[in-house]
């Protein structure tokens, strides 16, 4: 077992994508059975498949588009320091944040089966208040990672940061599942009334 974890532990070292991409593929799906269960669901009524496509889509999206974009950053601002990590942090806010929150609402609708517009107007409905808050928790988290982790170990840390951010994030899904399934029952009550 002990040969078995250390040649593990050197394929990661070798290649830090892997260990990104496991520690997303298990976190994300972490985080969202928490979120299900702050929200009252037992082990008997959680939707499974939800944090099934938590863990595909951080282990196999964000955790390699997280990975590039660290070393993309390395690359052009390679000089170590607060200030340094405070830009790039700043940056990312502006750029990577973004795009990376509307590639989630997107493709998690795609994901449960819905159609292009639907995902569109979930970006629409969810993007906006998701980056407000996320103007106030990342940076702050990506200057620690930029100034003092250890590159090999960027994505595994903001992987970990994830947990509660994840938790947000299946809120926020939950949020607008909860939204379309009332506005159903209210299409429902007005057809049946006229």
């Amino acid at each position: 077992m002990v040969v078995v974890l250390s040649r593990f532990v050197a394929f990661t070292n070798r290649h830090p994508i892997v260990r990104g991409m496991i520690s997303y593929a298990t976190i994300w799906p972490v985080s969202n059975i928490i979120q299900q269960s702050l929200a009252g669901k037992t082990l008997e009524t959680y939707d499974w498949m939800t944090p099934l496509r938590f863990s595909i889509y951080g282990g196999l999206f964000t955790a390699p588009t997280l990975y590039a974009w660290v070393r993309f950053t390395s690359f052009m601002w390679p000089t170590p320091g607060l200030k340094t990590a405070v830009f790039k942090a700043v940056v990312e806010q502006m750029t990577y944040g973004p795009a990376a929150l509307i590639c989630f609402y997107f493709g998690m609708s795609l994901m449960e089966g819905k159609g292009v517009d639907e995902a569109v107007e979930a970006v629409n409905q969810k993007f906006l208040p998701s980056w407000q808050v996320g103007i106030f928790f990342w940076p702050v988290l990506q200057t620690i990672n930029f100034a003092w982790v250890p590159e090999k170990n960027r994505v595994p840390y903001v992987s970990a940061c994830s947990l509660v951010w994840c938790c947000f994030l299946s809120y926020m899904h939950q949020l607008r599942m909860k939204n379309q399934e009332k506005q159903s029952v209210e299409m429902n009550r007005e057809a049946i009334g006229n």
